[in-house]
């Protein structure tokens, strides 16, 4: 098995569509006792895609006869699943990796890297130049592969990297350890056909790739036969579902039937704006469990920023969409995402970023400095702005960002909300903690099991979660 290397080139052809594979992984019984006696330990970085494939790596290294770890000292495998999408991510897995260069000095160690800046051609050349001692290397399309890779590296101690640049498959029935036992990740789609500037997700993840409903619908009815309270749906665009595909089925029909299993609570992340079905909060009107929490990332409040992003979408479309979901969505929550200092972007378009904030009042946002990547088009485009003014204009945004989560917490004080016990609050054990239907954080009082949903009544407020009370 020689060594397959990432070429952007590749990742940039949209051409073939892609595949639904089943049944693929079949353990050969020589595979199957690799890791006998041995223990892994995976470290996730990124988004919940991320969090997701690392649920599947864990299930794969488990049929090989692994065991998982909380000690890394105390691994014999370490991986790494990264994410490529800000620069300063990436340069922390390399602090990281000079970092735990130590333990490579263990007997048949094996140092791993997956996920998505494996997929990106300048670090693989990194890692192949400066760092031989990682010793796999694969990518976004291949985790299925993982034991082989293993035991190529075992049988010839050298360096083994499989990174495809390819448009992608969808890869059915790989096992699975999920983090949780009552709420879920669920994957509707994979990759991105939407190319903004700045963006590097469609080619480390490859293009839009909707798995088949039944599948998700199959995981999702297994799901609540073991317990599980809620799911999220995942996908970079998850309102671009079905678009690949001819027979019409999109993302309001896919979630309408998702309703229909029963699930005792949905979220789905993330929604582009300027494809937003407005047939989707209909389904509100008539389903309970549709969670009112919407993440709608933005970016900038100035169009002439969106146009340099590539992203086609009109404020005042935005701030319609918006005042639409808060007029027929009782108690809704909306978040977005923000970049600053995004390629010679002025004072006047910082400042029609902060007007929109101010006018939208969002729960939450997750915001970011702009980050050059290699292989985007914004890569290329001509940037002025020094670092010191680009992070200056993050602290006066983010003064912003905590002001309005605040004044939006403030809204539930006294109230009564219905929340997922999810286990005892890591601050103080006499408290449980969980999450609202509006995706806040609550931290409470009283007598309860993990996995029950319960009443609390709000008695303070922060920043970015809520203090409260069990309801009896």
């Amino acid at each position: 098995m020689a060594n397959d290397l990432p070429d952007f080139n590749k990742a940039r052809k949209r051409k073939n569509s892609s595949s639904i594979i089943r049944k693929i992984f079949d353990l050969d019984d020589s595979i199957k006792t690799l890791g006998l006696n041995k223990y892994f330990y995976i470290r996730t970085y990124g988004c919940q895609g991320n969090i997701r494939d690392s649920e599947i790596i864990k299930g794969i290294l488990l049929k090989m006869g692994y065991k998982e770890t909380k000690e890394m000292e105390k691994c014999d495998i370490l991986i790494l699943n990264t994410c490529a999408v800000r620069e300063n991510a990436e340069k922390k897995v390399f602090g990281e990796i000079g970092f735990l260069k130590k333990l490579t000095k263990k007997k048949d160690f094996i140092f791993g890297i997956c996920g998505c800046m494996p997929q990106e051609e300048s670090t693989v050349k990194k890692i192949i130049q400066n760092t031989p001692y990682i010793n796999i290397v694969f990518g976004t399309h291949n985790i299925y592969e993982l034991p082989y890779i293993i035991q190529e590296y075992l049988n010839t101690k050298k360096q083994v990297i499989k990174v495809y640049s390819i448009e992608g498959n969808v890869i059915e029935d790989l096992p699975s350890f999920r983090e949780s036992s009552i709420k879920a990740f669920v994957n509707i789609t994979y990759g991105c056909d939407k190319f903004c500037s700045y963006c590097i997700v469609p080619f480390t993840r490859g293009k839009l790739r909707s798995r088949d409903k039944d599948d998700i619908l199959n995981e999702i009815k297994e799901l609540v036969n073991k317990g599980y309270q809620e799911v999220t749906l995942l996908g970079q665009n998850v309102n671009s579902y079905g678009n690949d595909k001819e027979d019409g089925y999109k993302f309001v029909d896919l979630l309408k039937d998702v309703c229909e299993t029963k699930i005792k609570r949905i979220f789905f992340t993330t929604s582009n704006p300027w494809n937003f079905d407005k047939k989707i909060i209909e389904l509100y009107k008539k389903y309970d469990n549709l969670m009112p929490f919407f993440h709608l990332p933005i970016q900038s409040g100035s169009e002439s920023v969106l146009e340099r992003m590539n992203r086609k979408m009109k404020i005042e479309d935005y701030i319609n969409l918006i005042k639409y979901i808060r007029k027929n969505v009782n108690d809704c929550v909306i978040s977005t995402d923000i970049i600053v200092g995004f390629c010679n972007e002025s004072d006047e378009e910082f400042n029609q970023t902060l007007a929109l904030y101010k006018k939208i009042k969002y729960d939450n946002a997750y915001t970011f400095i702009f980050s050059r990547k290699e292989g985007t088009v914004a890569y290329s485009m001509p940037d002025s702005i020094s670092f010191e003014a680009k992070d200056k204009r993050l602290a006066t945004l983010n003064s912003i960002v905590r002001k309005y989560s605040k004044f939006n917490n403030e809204k539930y004080l006294n109230k009564t909300l219905d929340v997922l016990v999810e286990g005892k609050s890591k601050t103080n054990s006499e408290m449980w903690t969980g999450y609202s239907s509006q995706w806040k954080v609550v931290n409470f009082s009283g007598k309860c099991k993990v996995g029950e949903i319960v009443k609390v009544k709000i008695t303070s407020c922060q920043r970015f979660s809520l203090t409260g009370e069990k309801v009896n």
